[in-house]
C-alpha cells in the first residue's frame, strides 16, 4: 500500500508582495499623486520594509507601467495621459467585446452562476463605496468573462495593462459626471451573457467603455492643461 501524502505547496504573501500591493493600490487609489517623486526613505519608513524591498517594488511597478524614473529625479508616479488612456481603451474595446460575444455564446448555466457572484461582489463593493475593492472586483469579473469565451490570450494582453486600467478604473469611478453607474453597466453585459444574446453583449462593452473613455478623457485633458 503506497503511503498517501499531499504535495500542495502551503504559502503566504512574501514581504516583498504585500510591500507592492499596498504600493500599487496607493497609486491606483490616487494616495500617490501623478508626478509624485517615490522617495526610498520615505516608502521604507512608511512601509516598515528594507530599502532592498522598496528597490523591487518600484522596479515591479515601472514594469507595470506605473512608475517612471526620471534622470536626475529618481522614481515618480507615471503621469498618465489621454493619449496613452486612448489606446488603452481601444484595446480593450476590440478584446472585450469579442469576449463578452464568445462568453454569451458559450456561458453554461455554472458559467452563469460563477460571473453573477462576481458582480455581486462588484455590488457590495459600490454599496460600501470602497474603491480599491471595486477596482478589484471588476477586474476578477471580466477575468471570468474572458475565462468563459476561452479568450485565454487575450487575457494575457489584457493583465499587462490590468494596473493601468485599474488606475482609469479608479479615476472614473470617482467622476461626479458618471451618467450610468459603472454597476449598471455591468449588470447590462451580464444580463447579456444571460440570456446567451451575444451581439447585445457586444453593445453593453461598447456602452461601458465608451462612456469610461468620455470620462477619462474629460479628467485627464483637463489635467493636462
Amino acid at each position: 500500500m503506497v503511503a498517501s501524502h499531499s504535495l500542495k505547496i502551503e504559502t503566504t504573501p512574501t514581504l516583498r508582495e504585500l510591500a507592492l500591493a499596498k504600493v500599487r493600490q496607493a497609486i491606483i487609489s490616487g494616495y500617490f499623486q501623478a508626478g509624485d517623486r517615490l522617495v526610498e526613505r520615505s516608502l521604507c519608513d512608511e512601509l516598515g520594509v528594507s530599502r532592498t524591498v522598496v528597490r523591487e517594488v518600484i522596479r515591479y511597478l515601472e514594469a507595470e507601467g506605473l512608475i517612471e524614473n526620471l534622470p536626475k529625479k529618481g522614481p515618480i508616479v507615471a503621469i498618465l495621459t489621454w493619449q496613452t488612456a486612448e489606446q488603452i481603451y481601444a484595446i480593450r474595446l476590440l478584446l472585450e467585446q469579442e469576449a463578452a460575444r464568445d462568453c454569451a455564446l458559450m456561458a453554461t448555466a455554472k458559467d452563469k452562476k460563477s460571473l453573477h457572484q462576481k458582480l455581486l461582489r462588484i455590488a457590495k463593493a459600490s454599496e460600501d463605496q470602497d474603491d480599491i475593492e471595486r477596482v478589484e472586483a471588476s477586474q476578477a469579473f471580466y477575468e471570468t468573462l474572458f475565462s468563459i469565451a476561452r479568450h485565454s490570450i487575450a487575457w494575457e494582453i489584457v493583465q499587462r495593462l490590468n494596473s493601468r486600467i485599474s488606475r482609469l478604473r479608479a479615476l472614473t469611478l470617482r467622476s461626479p459626471e458618471r451618467q450610468v453607474a459603472g454597476f449598471e453597466r455591468m449588470s447590462r453585459i451580464y444580463e447579456a451573457i444571460e440570456e446567451n444574446n451575444p451581439e447585445q453583449a457586444k453593445e453593453a462593452v461598447k456602452q461601458h467603455l465608451t462612456e469610461a473613455a468620455s470620462l477619462a478623457k474629460s479628467i485627464l485633458t483637463q489635467e493636462e492643461q
